[in-house]
């Protein structure tokens, strides 16, 4: 089978395509699908106008050339649109310090992060587009738990790396790609099962298989990440190891600080000795820096006063909604 063809675009393109799909997938922000495929073009401009504007002569002809080019369906679908692209990348020397915000830009505070929420919450660490859920554990009671420092096993060679835990006031913070090791797919697709609908069969993008689940159950997890394209299966309770293929390699995680004086949260580092997130030969590489990163500073290590607001070195959660909602 022949390889899916790489369309090269514009560093400032891509960057542009990259921020309009973070707003079409945020719940706040939806992209109406249906309302575009009624109205085409136009919804396509004036959404993009209203949600990553304004919009100069340039973006315009690039979203008239999407929709010539790969045609409506593949734009409302938006990931073929983002996956066809291949910018040159760009190099981090060393990964930045981001104190984690949401979409108003006011610092997350930890212990105010629903437990075993259903809501798929993610940031972009550490370039634009590496989104990364943002999942506080807990038991079946919806009591947080404390997630323990264990070696990670990679099915792909053999090897192990060392993941540190949870981290907020009970440890039950972490942080893990959203993206599968597999083949690259994306939320609602792959998401957070926990506890309270975290049973065998349900319906696509909520499928658990029954093999998935006795899986789960014998490596002691009461929930999981599992992603519906294929079935890789995660343990977010043991670094996001691998529990069924066809994925090889476990999730990477992003090391998080909290500091306990403010209660806030920061994404700090990745692993290198971790498989790096999907179709990166390294997570210091990527298409683009975060907007809010200070390449003049290049954001180390800060902590933010309690009630101030950041000016650069942040990333803002969004939240991709509920995918059982109805069940």
């Amino acid at each position: 089978m022949m390889n899916p063809v790489k369309v090269i675009i514009k560093r400032e393109d891509f960057i542009f395509a990259k921020r309009l799909l973070w707003k079409m997938r945020n719940k706040e922000t939806r992209f109406d699908e249906k309302k575009f495929m009624k109205e085409g073009k136009d919804y396509l401009i004036d959404y993009a106008e209203k949600n990553v504007g304004p919009l100069d002569p340039s973006k315009r002809a690039f979203l008239k050339g999407l929709l010539i080019g790969i045609g409506v369906i593949a734009v409302a679908s938006a990931v073929p649109l983002i996956n066809s692209l291949n910018p040159e990348e760009v190099t981090l020397k060393k990964f930045p310090w981001m104190i984690i915000v949401n979409s108003d830009g006011v610092p997350i505070e930890a212990s105010k992060i629903p437990v075993n929420d259903p809501e798929i919450l993610l940031f972009e660490y550490p370039m634009l587009g590496d989104i990364t859920f943002l999942i506080n554990m807990g038991d079946e009671n919806n009591n947080p738990v404390e997630i323990p420092p264990t070696n990670v096993l990679i099915p792909q060679t053999g090897k192990t790396y060392y993941f540190p835990g949870g981290v907020g006031p009970y440890k039950s913070i972490v942080a893990y790609s959203a993206i599968c090791q597999h083949l690259g797919c994306t939320p609602p697709e792959i998401h957070f099962y926990p506890p309270q609908y975290f049973k065998p069969g349900g319906v696509v993008p909520d499928f658990l298989p029954p093999s998935a689940y006795q899986a789960a159950i014998s490596v002691g997890a009461k929930s999981v990440i599992h992603c519906d394209c294929h079935g890789s299966t995660y343990d977010p309770w043991h670094g996001a190891a691998v529990i069924t293929g066809p994925t090889v390699r476990p999730l990477p995680y992003v090391q998080l600080y909290w500091d306990p004086n403010t209660d806030y949260l920061y994404a700090v580092s990745m692993n290198t000795n971790a498989p790096p997130i999907m179709d990166h030969t390294s997570d210091l590489e990527g298409a683009a820096y975060l907007d809010s990163y200070n390449e003049n500073t290049e954001c180390p290590k800060f902590l933010l006063s309690k009630g101030k607001m950041p000016t650069d070195c942040y990333t803002s959660t969004q939240d991709y909604g509920n995918p059982f909602q109805g069940e």
